[in-house]
């Protein structure tokens, strides 16, 4: 059974499972499942703890196996953590979750709590998933993507009795709060709780909020896709910056960026021909924030357009490997923001275009 990581503390209160699975890459998110599954095991009289993790292809399963069901008569209950780091158990890990999981639902003396890191769709149908799925619950800890990052800041402050201004002001200091801690969910944590220290419980102003966080964010090179397909011009600039300063290669900044513009190309082609686009998008592996992004831009797009993007894409895959263009900037970041700024002004025709000037989020960009 599959419940979802904002749901877990009402379920919790309703009784608890025999075995739970908390994946997924936020490690923030993902330590508090945990810790609230930990503390109602305690709360249900689950006084023993045992932890084990899966490392290199000769893990010994059978210990696994034989701790589930080593409890005496008078043996006090417990709680039995296997870690998977990888997200692989290998075949033997297979066969014994798989037995594992028809063991843990029959023992009500034993709680077992899986973690694992993000796990892909053919990970989440293979055989041992299924069967840990089946014998209990699994929680999924997705990240919390920018467009709800506000929102997510706002319930935490709430939660230590602070709180921002109604209205236009609030908002502004909660866009600022979480352009600073983008991607670092962790960080993003820390700093509301020194606020919680910093201030009293109450209204936070936006001053406040600018004296007291720091700038944390991290940036994927994913997520700059999403952004650029999205047309947020400000923040893709955002994220070239901290991409740029945090030693990202330049290959794969531009490699994301051509293969985006490729599959719109491919999906818009496929769709001019006739195919419906939701098949379109599956044969180009477009799932998930990017398939809502491309079934708003492809109906957009005109193939001259996509052709345009597509040459230029070309052009900088050529600056980002040593190759001059008379027409482009020689300086690889700066080939990459021309692409991206072009692609997203593509996507958002009404977007403004970038104030003249140099900018203090990264000294690089200051000598393009």
């Amino acid at each position: 059974m599959q419940v979802r990581a904002e749901q877990l503390a009402d379920h919790l209160e309703k009784g608890l499972a025999p075995l739970y699975v908390v994946h997924g890459d936020e490690p923030l998110l993902a330590q508090e499942a945990a810790d609230a599954i930990r503390a109602a095991a305690r709360a249900a009289g689950f006084g023993e703890r045992q932890t084990y993790t899966v490392a290199g292809a000769h893990f010994d399963w059978g210990a696994v196996l034989a701790a589930a069901g080593s409890l005496s008569l008078f043996a006090s209950r417990q709680v039995i953590e296997i870690r998977i780091p990888s997200g692989k158990p290998g075949r033997d890990g297979s066969e014994a979750l798989q037995r594992y999981a028809e063991q843990a639902a029959g023992n009500a003396d034993v709680l077992t709590l899986v973690t694992l890191p993000r796990l892909d769709r053919q990970q989440q149908a293979s055989g041992w998933f299924t069967a840990l799925d089946g014998a209990g619950v699994s929680i999924k800890v997705d990240p919390v993507e920018r467009s709800a990052l506000p929102a997510w800041i706002a319930r935490r402050l709430a939660a230590q009795g602070q709180r921002v201004a109604e209205g236009e002001d609030g908002q502004r200091a909660l866009a600022f709060f979480a352009d600073r801690v983008e991607g670092n969910l962790l960080a993003a944590h820390q700093e509301i709780t020194k606020l919680g220290l910093l201030y009293p419980a109450g209204e936070l102003s936006l001053e406040q909020i600018e004296a007291a966080v720091v700038d944390v964010a991290r940036y994927n090179v994913f997520k700059l896709g999403e952004a650029v397909l999205a047309g947020q011009v400000p923040r893709v600039l955002r994220m070239l910056d901290g991409l740029q300063a945090e030693g990202e290669a330049a290959v794969l900044v531009q490699w994301t960026l051509a293969e985006d513009i490729l599959a719109l190309q491919r999906v818009h082609s496929a769709t001019e021909a006739g195919k419906p686009l939701p098949l379109a998008l599956r044969e180009q592996r477009v799932w998930g924030v990017k398939e809502k992004l491309f079934e708003r831009l492809v109906p957009r797009l005109d193939r001259h357009t996509l052709a345009r993007l597509v040459a230029a894409a070309a052009t900088c895959d050529g600056i980002v490997k040593g190759l001059k263009h008379p027409q482009w900037p020689q300086e690889p970041w700066a080939a990459l923001e021309r692409l991206a700024l072009m692609v997203a002004r593509a996507a958002s025709p009404a977007t403004p275009t970038r104030a003249p000037g140099p900018r203090h989020a990264g000294p690089a960009r200051a000598a393009r």
